[in-house]
């Protein structure tokens, strides 16, 4: 057989297409979350069964101490359900004064697995750096 450029260029393209393929079934690829979307995670984990946008809100805003708009929330939110980490149902309260329906939200078993793998980043982001490394006290 006559190797040209053209064969061989081909052959390569083809062999690397190969190799990114197999490697991506392979190879597991972390779960990209936001700092706001982990924050919301953390907060329907911790409000179990009461889980809903105002009180997601308030979890979030007490444990990042910064208040962040309903809107923020329920985009954040959104993005979380259609990746598959959390899920949502809808109660509705007719019998209450009011009435009306609220949306709660539930962790996946991708949610956790998210989780997770942010925390173990983080740990390994901080590793082998000393606690006391940024204490502003220490530093003046």
């Amino acid at each position: 057989m006559l190797t040209t450029k053209k064969n061989l260029s081909v052959n390569l393209f083809t062999v690397l297409c190969v190799y990114i393929f197999e490697s991506n079934k392979t190879v597991k690829i972390m779960n990209i979350i936001t700092r706001l979307e982990e924050a919301i995670l953390i907060a329907i984990w911790r409000l179990k069964d009461n889980a809903y946008g105002v009180t997601i809100n308030q979890q979030v805003s007490r444990s990042s101490k910064k208040n962040y708009s309903m809107g923020a929330l329920y985009f954040a939110l959104d993005q979380l359900l259609r990746k598959g980490h959390v899920n949502k149902t809808i109660r509705h309260f007719y019998h209450e004064k009011g009435g009306r329906s609220r949306t709660y939200y539930t962790l996946t078993e991708d949610g956790k697995k998210a989780l997770g793998e942010v925390r173990t980043y983080q740990k390994s982001l901080w590793d082998g750096i000393p606690e006391m490394t940024f204490d502003a006290k220490k530093t003046k």
